[in-house]
Formats: structure tokens, sequence, C-alpha cells
């Protein structure tokens, strides 16, 4: 049920029989045609601006067509006034009768909230795709919560979705990786490990030097770089890659995909790609204009392949190959790219770090190029996470060497409470990450404040069921619902109904921080009808001795803690059945 999208239909078969009568000329178009709710609660429970999106094809005045829509409108049970205002918009309240019709879908009705929206659209979210270089830092954790979370509500949405890692293991980085495992691998043969500047300092080489040693002895000392740095380099790298993977886990995330950019080369996929491009006219030799400002010391003219992305909205045309011949680091990202369109994804979605902000229009070129603009990309960037403890920045890990690691945030913290808060801020904002208040228990702190809703919930159930209450599911789906009617209640009721509507708008948007916003409002109208229950006995949700109205009242919190299951489900959260 999803009571915005009923209502909605209800103006749209009111629009129709307009223009049925003649009131509205045939062939207008509805789809711009919204119901929401009105800024103003005082209003109404709902608003629709049909009245003032059609005037202008109608020919008619809104307030015109607004009084006319009235009309329609008050013929449904469902709706108890429709009142025009301002210029033309219409706000609407419902019948007291809806509600409970919310609090019954959302007991009844596994589904409740989830949407047909995506029908099946086969989306790729490629996110994290660290550098196999080390253990993941605090900046990959927010882009591995982010693109995770978004993955699981377009999923929810009804979308076909597909989690997709990809490894960056073509570039010169994982050369030094291996440069940086060998002086480990000397360390573990009794040597002193020579890390010199550019090298990867941190202590977590030291185990894959260990296991070098066990795998090759000494039999590498002193041999010249050539004979060892393939097989090292792709020993750290899977090494890497391993740990990598351990860290997802113990933040909850796992890959359906990992692609390797190394298996890119040498298979003909990237010549393939840029043979594509070149055969729609899109590849050229040609040299670039000068870089704006004052110009590097070192640089001169030189002719290059160069692909027309300023054909396809990118600022300037873009290298896929050096001078030298040899490939761009964009080339194999182009080939990346081509192999998704391949596989059949009608959308894909990059999580990239918000240091690619200039990446962004080139691959979103290229995509639009080698898909004949059938593909949209999406591309998110993940702004800087700034950590702090004890009032005072957070000091990077020992083990990691230069950084803040995955590892480090989570076990201080816990998955939940990371994932939830690198929710709270939009991904393109800046997120502050204090250990001290994201575990504080206060209203202040949204992840302790919606699973303590929840942790209440349990406790009214757990004192009726003592109580000898029967709280069983089918009881609750079976409560006289008409027990339930004050204005608190019902503003509870009026949140739940939002659900649906708030899945879809966060789906649209690509934006899963709605869903954590929404769950601390919603926590926020159950701990409010809490507290009135203090003053207003009528109102707690456990009446001794009236087993009807506490199945009533129980029903309508039970529907709350399934919503807050399903929000918290997409985040990756799981609920708290009591705070300790």
């Amino acid at each position: 049920m999803n009571l915005f999208s009923d209502i909605r239909a209800l103006v749209i078969d009111c629009l129709d029989t307009l223009v049925t009568d003649g009131v509205l000329p045939a062939g207008l178009d509805f789809a711009n045609v919204a119901v929401e709710p009105p800024r103003d609660a005082l209003h109404g429970d709902m608003a629709t601006n049909a009245a003032m999106v059609l005037a202008k094809p109608a020919g008619k005045n809104p307030r015109e067509i607004a009084t006319a829509l009235v009309e329609k409108l008050l013929a449904d049970p469902r709706i108890d006034s429709a009142d025009v205002a301002g210029p033309g918009f219409l706000n609407m309240r419902l019948a007291a009768a809806v509600w409970p019709q919310i609090v019954s879908a959302a007991l009844t009705d596994a589904t409740y909230g989830q949407s047909a929206l995506g029908k099946g659209i086969k989306v790729n979210v490629e996110y994290v795709s660290a550098n196999p270089t080390g253990p993941m830092h605090v900046g990959h954790t927010r882009g591995a919560v982010f693109g995770d979370a978004l993955a699981s509500l377009l999923a929810y949405a009804g979308y076909d979705v597909t989690r997709e890692y990809y490894i960056n293991d073509g570039g010169a980085q994982v050369d030094v990786l291996a440069r940086s495992a060998f002086e480990r691998y000397r360390e573990a043969n009794g040597q002193e490990p020579h890390i010199a500047e550019g090298l990867y300092p941190g202590d977590y080489l030291i185990p894959v030097g260990q296991a070098l040693k066990e795998k090759y002895g000494d039999s590498l000392l002193g041999q010249p770089e050539e004979v060892w740095l393939a097989d090292i380099r792709e020993f750290a790298t899977a090494a890497m890659m391993d740990m990598i993977r351990d860290d997802l886990a113990l933040l909850g995330v796992k890959m359906d995909v990992f692609s390797s950019e190394k298996a890119l080369y040498g298979t003909g996929k990237i010549e393939g790609a840029i043979d594509q491009l070149r055969g729609d006219g899109l590849i050229y030799e040609g040299v670039l204009e000068p870089p704006k400002g004052k110009l590097p010391e070192d640089w001169e003219p030189r002719e290059q392949t160069l692909f027309k992305s300023s054909d396809f909205g990118d600022d300037v045309d873009r290298p896929v190959k050096k001078s030298d011949g040899a490939w761009t680091y964009f080339a194999p990202d182009i080939a990346y790219h081509y192999d998704k369109v391949q596989r059949g994804f009608d959308q894909l979605i990059d999580v990239f770090g918000a240091d690619h902000g200039g990446y962004v229009k080139r691959m979103k070129a290229a995509v639009a190029a080698l898909s004949g603009n059938r593909v949209p990309l999406d591309i998110k960037l993940i702004q800087l996470v700034k950590l702090f403890k004890n009032g005072e920045p957070f000091k990077m890990s020992k083990r990691a060497g230069t950084f803040v690691t995955l590892r480090d945030v989570v076990e201080q913290a816990g998955a939940d409470v990371t994932r939830f808060h690198m929710l709270t801020r939009k991904n393109d904002a800046p997120l502050d990450f204090d250990f001290d208040k994201v575990l504080e228990q206060s209203k202040d702190n949204p992840v302790f404040y919606v699973q303590y809703a929840n942790a209440r919930i349990n406790s009214v159930v757990r004192k009726a069921t003592e109580a000898g209450v029967d709280v069983s599911e089918s009881a609750l789906q079976g409560a006289d619902l008409t027990k339930i009617g004050h204005e608190a209640e019902v503003t509870l009721i009026k949140k739940l109904a939002e659900w649906p509507r708030l899945v879809e708008i966060a789906a649209k948007g690509h934006e899963p921080h709605r869903i954590a916003f929404y769950l601390y409002e919603l926590a926020s109208d159950f701990h409010g009808l809490w507290n009135k229950g203090n003053d207003d006995t009528s109102l707690r949700f456990f009446q001794e001795g009236d087993v009807a109205t506490s199945q009533a009242k129980i029903a309508l919190i039970k529907s709350v803690a399934v919503v807050i299951s399903h929000g918290l489900g997409i985040l990756g959260v799981k609920p708290a059945e009591e705070m300790r």
C-alpha cells in the first residue's frame, strides 16, 4: 500500500472525468501532477499541484480547475475535505478511517514500503574499488557504506542490482606494493628492510613478507628485480585483496563481482573499446590546448590520441594514448565501462572519492558514446570524513603507516553504529565522526535514538505478554484499530504512511541518507507519543485490564518496529532488541 500513490491515482481519475465532462481539454499530460505532504501540516494531510501544472496547457485559471477538481474528489469516501489555497493549490484531509489501514498494511504486508519503481531494470553499482595496496581507510569506509546502502535501496525499490568492485591492479602502484613487500620478505629473512621514500611503510606487509619467505625461502635474496617483481606483485596483490575482503566483511559488505583492471591488458578489450569509438569518428590524433594558468616547466605541445569527449559535455577532449604509445589511465577505465555496457546493464552508478571530481565528465562522456546515449552513468562523490576522539582529531593507525583504517573505526564503534552514522549526511557533504558522540545514548545520536525506539517497542510487547495479553502476529493483525485515533497516534501513522513514498524518492535520487533521516523522524514521533503517555495515561501502549485497546495500541507500535526494521535493513544495520 502506497497511500500517496493511491491518492494520486484518485486525482488522475478525477482529472480524466473532468476531461470527459468537457471541463478540461483532451490530450493533457498528467505526468507532472504530484501528490505530496503540504509544507505546513496544519493545511491538511496531502496537497496536489494538479491545477497549477495544468492551467497553462488547459488554457484555464488554476483556481477554476482546482474548484472543479474538489467536487470530484469529495465524492470519494477517503477524502474528508478538499480546499483550494492561494493561486490554485489544493489541500486535502483524509477520512479518519484511512489511517488504521496503514497500520494494517504494515503488519500484514511483508512488502510494505517496497516498490515496483525499478521494474527489474539492471543496475550496476560499483563502489569501494580501493587500490589493492593495503587496508582500507576511513574514506573507503564511507564509500563502502554509501554504495552498499544505495544498492540495497535500489533492490528494495525493484531494481535488479549488481554490486561490483574494480580492482586497480594494472597501474604502477602495484609495482610499488611488490617492492614494499620484497623489503618485508628481506626482513623475514633476517635482513634490514629499506623502506625508501615512496614505498608503503605499514606493518600490514610484515605477514606478507613472512608468507613470501615460507613460499620462496631465501631464493629471491640478491636477485634482480626483473626476476621477482611479477611473482611478488601477484602474491602481494592477492594478499591485499584478502585483507580488503576481510575488512568489507567486518563492515557487512559483500560484493557480487570483483573485476580486475589487469585483466583488460593483453586481451584486446582496451583496443576494442577504443576501436569502437574510432569507428564512430570519436578518436583522432591531435594536440591539446595548454593547461590554464601557469604552465608546468616541462609542458610541451605534443600529438596524442584523443577522445572527443567534448562532444558529450566534457570541457575538453581527453587523451587515451600517450605520445610514447602507452595507454593513459583513462583508456582502461573506458574499456571497463564498455564491458559493463556489453554485460547488459541498463544503468551504471560509480561511487568515487571526492578527489576524483575531475573524472566525472570524461567518464560520463565515454559511457554516453559507447552506449549510444542509452545507458546513463551516475557518479556519486564521497566527501571526506574527519575523525575525533576525546575532542581531538583521531591519530593515524600505526599498523597502516599513514592513515586510520576501516578496521580501526569498526573495532571502536561497531559496524552498526559506523554504518548508520556514515549515512547521517548526504554523500557530497563532509562528515565528522566523533567516537564519543556516536556512542553516547542521547537524542542527539541518531543511531541510538532509532535503536532505542525499537528496544522500547520490544519492552512494551514483553510487558504485555507477561500480563497475559495476546500480542501474537495474528492477534495484532486482527486488533480493533478503531481504538486508536488520538491526534498524537494519527501523527505517528501519518509518518508511517510516508515510508513507501520516501523509498521511491530516495531511490530515484540515489540518496540512501534519506532513509536514515526518515528513521530518525519516525523514532522522534514514536518517542514523542511515549512521552505524552507519561502525562496522559490513556496514551500508554499497555492499558492494564483493557486487552482490546492494548492490542490496538501495540499493533500501532509494532507497525513502527516493522518499518524501522525495513529501513535499518536497507542501511545494513541490525535492529536492537534491547538497550544495554
